[in-house]
C-alpha cells in the first residue's frame, strides 16, 4: 500500500488533488484505499482492503450535504421535488459522469481489461473519495468542497431540475395512453461482493413481452434505468406515439 505515498512516484495523483480539489492530502494511504476498486483488493490481517467502506461513508455524507443544499436552494419546493433532485445528483449515472469530468476514474486501481464490468467504478470511487476527505478534513471542509468546488462547478443544477428523470412514471403513462400493460420484473439478484451487497436485474414487460433490462444496486434504481431504456427505444421506434 505504498503507491501514493511519494509524490515523485505518482505525480498524477497529487496533481489531481492540487489542481482539481485544491489541497494536498496528508494521509495518502487513506486516499489510496478510496481509489482501490474491490477487484484490486489487498489483504490486511485477514480483511480485504478496498474502497467499499469509504464508499458507504461517502454515500451518507454526500446524501446529507446535497439534501441540505437543495433545501436551502429551493425554499418553496415540496418534498417530492427535493427527493427527485437529490436522486438525480447522487445517482450512479450522475456521479460516474462527474468522476469522468474530474479525471478521477483514471486514478482508480482495478483489474485491467475489465473496465466494462465495472460500470459504477467511477461513481463508487467518487463516494469513497468523499468519505476519505470527511475523515481527514471534517464536515465543514467536505461540505464546502462538494457544493462549491464540485457540484456548482461541474453540474448545472438548475438545468438538472428540468431534466426528465422519472422514466418509470413516463412509461406507465405511455402504457395507459396506448392501452398497454406495463410491468416490472426482478429477473435476478446477485451477490456483489464478499460482504453480501447485492445488485438487481430488473426487466420491463409490455403486455407480457420482455423489453429492456438493467442492473443496479437497488430495485428502484434498476427499474428506473430499465424504464428509461425501454421508453427511449419506444420513442425512437415511433416518435409520434408519445
Amino acid at each position: 500500500m505504498t503507491l501514493f505515498t511519494r509524490k515523485k512516484e505518482n505525480p498524477e495523483f497529487y496533481a489531481f488533488f492540487k489542481n482539481v480539489l485544491g489541497f494536498t492530502p496528508r494521509h495518502a494511504e487513506l486516499y489510496h484505499i478510496a481509489l482501490t476498486h474491490r477487484s484490486s483488493s489487498s489483504i490486511d490481517h485477514g480483511h480485504r482492503v478496498n474502497n467499499e467502506r469509504l464508499e458507504y461513508l461517502g454515500d451518507a455524507m454526500l446524501g446529507a450535504i446535497v439534501a441540505e443544499y437543495l433545501y436551502k436552494k429551493y425554499p418553496l419546493k415540496g418534498e417530492g421535488f427535493l427527493t427527485e433532485m437529490r436522486s438525480k445528483i447522487v445517482s450512479r449515472k450522475s456521479l460516474g459522469g462527474l468522476a469522468r469530468k474530474l479525471g478521477l476514474t483514471e486514478l482508480v486501481e482495478h483489474q485491467k481489461g475489465q473496465d466494462g464490468a465495472f460500470k459504477s467504478m467511477g461513481g463508487d470511487a467518487f463516494e469513497a473519495l468523499i468519505g476519505a476527505i470527511y475523515l481527514e478534513k471534517g464536515f465543514r471542509f467536505t461540505r464546502h468542497l462538494i457544493i462549491d468546488k464540485l457540484l456548482c462547478t461541474y453540474l448545472d443544477i438548475d438545468a438538472l431540475a428540468t431534466t426528465d428523470w422519472n422514466y418509470k412514471g413516463k412509461l406507465i403513462d405511455w402504457g395507459q395512453k396506448n392501452k398497454k400493460k406495463v410491468t416490472f420484473e426482478i429477473v435476478r439478484s446477485m451477490v456483489r461482493d464478499r460482504e453480501g451487497r447485492r445488485e438487481y436485474e430488473c426487466r420491463v414487460n409490455i403486455d407480457g413481452q420482455p423489453q429492456q433490462s438493467a442492473i443496479e444496486y437497488t430495485i428502484k434504481a434498476a427499474e428506473q434505468l430499465a424504464a428509461e431504456k425501454t421508453y427511449k427505444a419506444l420513442m425512437a421506434a415511433a416518435p409520434a406515439a408519445e
